[in-house]
């Protein structure tokens, strides 16, 4: 396999086309560059997504390990397997909930839907789960409840028709440095505006940086919603004829003043963001929206801006920003918050068709989608199934998420060492993508190849493998083969969106070999998915967006109740841990350049030093606790010794924390979004100590 094998990155999910050349000898992969016939990237990558598909600097998984004597010893195999599906059939016979099965944005699509068919399927667990609801859940579920449907109605086509660009709570400049690439390139003749507590990567790229202070972006997005409407900058034509719910949004709006002062920004920066979104705006948002206990009222809210102001057609809109490769992938396809194709998981003639097509009995499948991860974990399962995830790292209250670990049978499925594998009583070693085929979604919908660049290593196999021959020893008739076909498998999951409003029924193994990549919905084989929701002429690029209005070649169809949009009407809460005299700072944590998914695949096997952003004048005021460039940070949940970068992008009174290191989510909180299971992995309260300190032991 020594020739350029075209692939799709699976860092991000902006879906970047690779060339991967293996060595003439030997496994792994020689050289990796852009591929300039990928319709996504066109050639473009970043150098993270280079260097991890040439040589990860993580701890690679070789040989499967079983527990004994309280040591992870090598085994075959077959004894691994027999050792995994023993404890998976015990616990399912106990009680089908009594197993919990996580999966992963680091998936293909095909291995993410033979998971589902298992959890779902064949284990009937309600306890199933993607690490995706840790970062996108919020989104996703203010998609469904605005529009109907999940993901974006724009795409990658309107960033260059944009007049306006507005970074919401994102630091694409480190997290998508080629989506950031596009949008720094078209903000040329535009604007950029970013909206950030701290001045991050991509505020320093912008044109203007409003800092909110932290967790209040739901106050200030009524701000901007309140000074539109008091200067009379709403497309009433658009509200009128497209949606539901504006006069009782306008019955519980906060006037402009106040809202701003909640959020702690002064009106200048409302005007400006009202200024922007009164042209043609896109408005995009990442994991500092969603990770909040009002993720889904937030994200709704930011909707909200672009409904109020008709920022519904092509060259605007919302766009969330997905962080994993293939977070899209396991939403559309895994039978995790929906059944394929965005089937509703509650309605009977859905999970009907399901089990005829799986050929289970209809009450083997759950009615509900279950608890999310971190509920998933409280209620203490007798046995966990992790794939391609790091749970005892990426838990928010990392500490009690590895004990309620330690209390189970784990089998942990990566290509790569990390925390859980470390607890684990099995270890599967599964390859890595660029030794597998497949297919991956990315966050504007698109359905590109993952090919395999070079032969497996001796002692690991695929992730589909792997997930079908366990699925087949538990339930002998759920797969034909127990090493399928990944092109079966996705022509079987294209066939169960037949229809729907995720359609991918169009969308076929020869089709990509001849188009490279195909956007959904694709009902038939000429037809790739586009703007949604919106069917009609343009807009002119010359006209504000309160201007344009419907025209007579414009409409709007939602799958809603009533077929139009719906507003929200959410307001501010508190944080849910505010600072105290005895906790008086607050953490935030998001995304650095050299880490991703916990950073297994990054920090060779290491942790490595962690490192706290904060303010000088903070430092400063706690300088007696500095030892050797150290200070440690305690919340009521735990501890973790930090070097000690002085910056004054931070604001005063925040420690700012990578969420890629195992020690982060020792200090983060719990509490979730009540509609959308997403944690509150943002603020939480925080108190500097000597390194050497005696802090008190967590709170349960």
């Amino acid at each position: 396999m020594s020739d350029w094998v075209s692939t799709t990155c699976m860092r991000c999910a902006v879906g970047c086309g690779h060339l991967q050349r293996s060595p003439d000898i030997g496994i792994g992969i020689e050289a990796v560059r852009g591929d300039a016939a990928h319709p996504v990237s066109q050639g473009l990558a970043c150098s993270r997504g280079i260097e991890e598909s040439r040589d990860p600097d993580g701890n690679w998984l070789t040989r499967p390990l079983v527990r004994e004597d309280g040591k992870l010893q090598r085994t075959t195999w077959d004894a691994a397997l027999t050792k995994a599906t023993q404890a998976l059939r015990e616990a399912h016979a106990s009680d089908p909930d009594s197993v919990a099965v996580l999966g992963s944005g680091q998936q293909t699509n095909e291995a993410a839907y033979a998971l589902g068919k298992v959890a779902r399927g064949g284990l009937g667990t309600r306890n199933y789960d993607a690490n995706t609801t840790l970062c996108m859940a919020s989104a996703v579920t203010a998609y469904y409840q605005s529009f109907g449907s999940d993901a974006p109605p724009c795409t990658y086509d309107d960033i260059e028709d944009a007049d306006q660009h507005i970074v919401w709570g994102a630091n694409p400049a480190v997290a998508h440095p080629v989506l950031f690439r596009w949008i720094d390139e078209a903000a040329s003749d535009t604007e950029l505006v970013t909206v950030d507590p701290v001045r991050s990567a991509t505020a320093e790229a912008s044109d203007h940086h409003v800092a909110p202070d932290p967790g209040k972006d739901l106050a200030l997005a009524r701000a901007v919603l309140a000074r539109l409407v008091e200067t009379d900058r709403t497309d009433e034509a658009f509200i009128s004829t497209a949606t539901d719910g504006f006069e009782e949004l306008l019955a519980t709006l906060p006037d402009a003043e106040t809202a701003a002062a909640t959020a702690g920004v002064e009106m200048d920066d409302v005007e400006r963001l009202a200024d922007a979104l009164d042209q043609r705006a896109l408005l995009y948002w990442g994991m500092g929206i969603n990770q909040h206990v009002q993720g889904t009222e937030t994200s709704r809210a930011l909707i909200d801006l672009t409904l109020a102001t008709g920022n519904l057609r092509p060259g605007g809109g919302p766009f969330s920003l997905t962080g994993q490769a293939n977070s899209m992938g396991t939403r559309i396809c895994s039978s995790k918050g929906s059944w394929p194709g965005q089937r509703a998981f509650g309605d009977p003639d859905h999970r009907r068709l399901m089990a005829t097509e799986w050929d289970v009995p209809v009450d083997r499948l759950p009615d509900d989608t279950g608890p999310g991860p971190v509920g998933i974990l409280e209620q203490g399962p007798e046995v966990v199934w992790a794939v391609a995830t790091n749970p005892a790292a990426g838990m928010p209250a990392a500490d009690s998420a590895r004990e309620q670990l330690e209390d189970a049978f784990v089998i942990a499925q990566d290509a790569f060492h990390t925390e859980t594998t470390e607890i684990a009583d099995v270890v599967l070693p599964a390859a890595t993508w660029g030794e597998s085929e497949g297919t991956t979604t990315n966050m504007e919908r698109t359905i590109s190849r993952v090919r395999a660049a070079t032969d497996l290593p001796d002692g690991v196999r695929p992730d589909l493998d792997i997930i079908a021959t366990i699925g087949s020893r538990l339930f002998p008739d759920l797969f034909e083969r127990t090493s399928p076909d990944p092109g079966d498998v996705f022509a079987e999951f294209a066939g169960l969106t037949e229809g729907t409003v995720a359609d991918c029924s169009g969308i076929t193994y020869d089709r990509l070999e001849h188009d490279t990549a195909v956007r959904w919905p694709a009902p038939d084989l000429e037809e790739s998915g586009g703007y949604r929701y919106y069917d009609g002429a343009d807009a002119s690029a010359e006209t504000d967006a309160s201007e344009a209005g419907p025209t007579d070649e414009e409409s709007w169809e939602f799958p809603t109740a009533t077929g139009n949009a719906q507003f929200s009407t959410g307001r501010q809460d508190p944080l849910p841990e505010p600072t105290d005299e005895e906790y008086p700072l607050i953490l935030t944590t998001a995304r650095e350049a050299d880490g991703y998914n916990t950073g297994v695949r990054s920090r060779g096997g290491e942790a490595g030093d962690l490192v706290a952003r904060v303010h000088p004048e903070t430092v400063s005021e706690h300088a007696d606790l500095v030892g050797d460039g150290q200070l440690a940070i305690a919340s009521r949940r735990g501890a973790a010794t930090v070097g000690i970068d002085r910056d004054e992008g931070v604001p005063q009174g925040m420690v700012w924390l990578p969420i890629h290191h195992p020690a982060t989510n020792r200090l983060t909180l719990s509490d979730r979004d009540p509609q959308s299971r997403e944690p509150h992995f943002k603020q939480c309260a925080v108190r500097l100590a000597t390194p050497e300190a005696e802090l008190p032991a967590a709170a349960d």
